[in-house]
């Protein structure tokens, strides 16, 4: 088992000697640590106990843990790699796995090598890290082996120096060790290599000309007598529009390059600039992309307000043509001269001639329209006359687009015995009741 101790003492040199060559990432430290050994919670894990411990929550308490100290040796081997060999002393009543304890406390020592892997590198603050590694014990004549494996924290101060709290489990792998747990505190510091002083080369100060002291020498301001902007070689803006003043036609207005620093023109006046105005040179509306609202049928009323946009009109008649007088008392004869055979939609042949008359007001002006409505007395059931009301108001429209009105012109409704004009009281003005209207419209 000696010999076993010792081999392991010299692979922890040798791996110092190999970290001094391998890597500058951290240079050596060294560490005073305090630590608790707690060798209840580690003979549970031996005895299979480890509920009752955990039960009775003896794995945190300090009572039932020996204290010792401790030094280690800490070299970087790569950026997240250290290396640390830690010597450790107490004085235990040490509880073998396969004896009893004496009940007398003896030296203990420890000697382990073992491996951090860190989170971060040594930049940050704060560094988690895990480690393993193996070790020897010697306790009287028992000398044993130990494999550390754990957790801790690096708490970086100043100067490579840092606060080290960590939690090992420490394995016996051999029979005359034990398991047990090793909590630590500790401090390192670097004391083999002293700070570089880092001399300050200060280089000579050059004094150019700044006329204008806008920080831009002489030399390289093409505007050397006036203050300005290092992106403008040293020549002033004052519209803060990217052009220099010496090159903007309109210093004092924000513009484009395109336009020689002036603003886009609006050539027309009407608040949209040229470039988005489809009529820069007539004013318009925003709507019509700057064009003006158009007038489809040139009568000087321009479509919005024309209600009859494809037909030229007067502005009295909202955009439509005037009706000729003479044409709206023919429309008045015609509707008072509309005769039917009794109870029937037949037109009567007297009926036609006036009828024709309309027709030919319709035909001769593009974009008159007609309304046919037709009513009845209030003798007999409503629901028949309401529909003898229709009948004859659509008897009307068919004779009218015989003579060739558009069906698409005129429009045919029948209100039976609503909207009476005279009493219906009386055979006169029963009579009165039984028409049908024309009106002619734009």
């Amino acid at each position: 088992m000696k010999r076993v101790l010792l081999s392991l003492i010299a692979v922890m040199f040798v791996a110092v000697s190999f970290a001094q060559k391998a890597s500058t990432t951290r240079k050596n430290t060294f560490g005073i640590h305090f630590f608790l050994n707690d060798f209840s919670t580690g003979r549970a894990l031996d005895t299979g106990k480890v509920k009752d411990v955990l039960d009775r929550n003896d794995w945190y308490k300090p009572s039932l843990m020996s204290p010792g100290f401790a030094i280690s040796l800490t070299r970087g081997l790569l950026p997240n790699i250290d290396f640390r060999g830690t010597f450790s002393a107490s004085f235990e009543d040490y509880p073998f796995k396969k004896k009893n304890t004496t009940g007398q406390h003896s030296f203990l020592g420890e000697l382990d090598a073992s491996v951090n892997l860190k989170a971060v590198n040594d930049k940050h603050w704060v560094i988690p890290y895990i480690s393993a590694g193996i070790g020897g014990s010697i306790y009287k004549d028992n000398i044993g082996a130990v494999a550390p494996v754990g957790i801790g924290l690096q708490l970086n101060l100043f100067n490579e120096t840092f606060v080290d709290l960590a939690s090992q489990l420490r394995l016996g792998i051999t029979d005359n060790t034990t398991n047990h747990l090793y909590h630590s505190l500790g401090i390192h510091g670097n004391i083999f290599n002293k700070k570089e002083e880092v001399k300050e080369v200060v280089p000579p100060i050059i004094t150019k000309k700044d006329s204008d002291n806008d920080g831009i020498v002489d030399d390289e301001d093409e505007c050397p007598n006036d203050a300005g902007s290092a992106a403008l070689k040293g020549c002033p803006d004052k519209d803060s529009d990217g052009i220099a003043d010496k090159n903007d036609n309109c210093p004092d207005k924000p513009g484009t390059a395109k336009y020689n620093g002036c603003p886009v023109p609006d050539s027309d006046g009407d608040g949209l600039n040229d470039e988005t105005d489809k009529c820069p040179n007539q004013a318009g509306v925003a709507r019509y992309q700057g064009c003006p609202i158009p007038d489809g049928d040139g009568d000087g009323i321009n479509d919005e307000e024309d209600k009859c946009p494809t037909v030229a009109g007067v502005r009295e008649n909202q955009g439509c043509p005037a009706i000729k007088q003479e044409d709206i008392q023919k429309v008045e004869y015609a509707a008072k001269n509309i005769y039917f055979a009794t109870g029937s939609a037949k037109l009567l042949a007297k009926s036609y001639k006036p009828l024709d008359e309309v027709a030919k007001i319709m035909t001769d002006n593009n974009g008159l329209k007609l309304n046919v409505d037709g009513f009845t007395d209030n003798t007999g059931d409503a629901e028949k006359n309401s529909a003898l009301s229709q009948s004859r108001a659509d008897a009307v429209k068919a004779y009218l687009a015989s003579k060739g009105v558009s069906d698409g012109t005129m429009t045919a409704e029948g209100h039976g015995s609503d909207d009476p004009v005279a009493d219906n009281k009386t055979a006169a003005g029963r009579a009165k009741n039984r028409r049908v209207e024309l009106k002619i419209s734009y």
